[in-house]
């Protein structure tokens, strides 16, 4: 049930981000809720993957450490750190010799924006759906149901309370 609220959340601001939010940032230029509001959604639709990915390997060093299969926790360790650090390589200066990647990978990078997001969310979602296919793992990575629960509602909650704050301003 917490899955179907925390879809039914994700679900609804992402009609919200898509529908009302720019037209009233464009209309009520002075109102800081809807700008913010906006910039948040995009920030956590290009970089959301990050903590995910980083709180993902937590869970395997801490959680998971004493009853994962060795295969697929290696698997899922490899994965999501070279994800990680396939995000940073950019960032290295070209002189320094660590592996750059050729010029024809950062060209197609570059005339397809949105195509490292992308991929970083597919590793990540590729993860999660290698961890939820053990149902021992899945009960461990969701907490048993109660902190997803708490999570999910939260969330519900925070989008009425945005939604209703956004209308209170109009």
């Amino acid at each position: 049930m917490s899955l179907c609220t925390l879809f039914v959340a994700f679900a609804g601001n992402a009609l919200i981000g898509w529908f009302l939010l720019p037209q009233r940032a464009a209309l009520h230029p002075a109102r800081w809720l809807f700008r913010g509001w906006l910039w948040v959604d995009d920030k956590i639709s290009i970089y959301g993957w990050i903590p995910l990915a980083i709180g993902l390997l937590a869970w395997d060093l801490f959680v998971w450490n004493q009853s994962r299969p060795k295969i697929k926790g290696w698997v899922t360790r490899k994965v999501l750190t070279f994800a990680l650090l396939a995000s940073v390589a950019p960032f290295i200066p070209s002189w320094i010799p660590a592996g750059q990647p050729s010029q024809n990978f950062l060209a197609t990078m570059k005339s397809h924006p949105g195509l490292p997001s992308a991929l970083a969310w597919g590793v990540v979602v590729f993860v999660i759906a290698l961890l939820a296919i053990n149902s021992d793992t899945r009960d461990s990575l969701l907490g048993h149901g109660r902190i997803l629960s708490i999570v999910s509602f939260g969330f519900l909650l925070l989008l009425l309370a945005l939604t209703f704050a956004g209308w209170a301003y109009t």
